[in-house]
């Protein structure tokens, strides 16, 4: 199965969700996506495919989403989707992208919803 996780090793629910593939037998393509982030088009398709509106993906509790503005409700998703493209540190993780859909996995076992 070709499986793909957006990950912050620093993260708890990253780690363990990762944890849960490995357990499932699956290898996934870890993306440390601080490192290699995203593109825009990419973080669209996965909003897309995850069904979520893009304010679910983006994470609330950084800093920088207040410093932006980004807690104003009428932003709509181009204006978030174009702040975690600049901002990587701003997109909530971990999200894993399978054939069956993309899923932020947050609580980890999320994840067994599309494996």
């Amino acid at each position: 199965m070709d499986v793909t996780i957006y990950h912050n090793p620093r993260c708890g629910t990253s780690r363990n969700t990762l944890a849960l593939l490995r357990d499932a037998g699956i290898e996934p393509q870890v993306i440390e996506y601080l490192a290699t982030p995203p593109t825009r088009a990419e973080l669209a398709g996965l909003v897309a495919r995850s069904g979520l509106p893009a304010r679910a993906m983006v994470r609330s509790k950084e800093a920088l989403y207040t410093e932006l503005g980004l807690d104003d409700p009428a932003l709509g998703d181009d204006a978030l989707l174009d702040a975690m493209a600049a901002h990587p540190i701003l997109i909530n993780r971990p999200i894993v992208a399978t054939p069956k859909g993309v899923r932020l996995c947050r609580p980890a076992e999320l994840v067994r919803e599309i494996l």
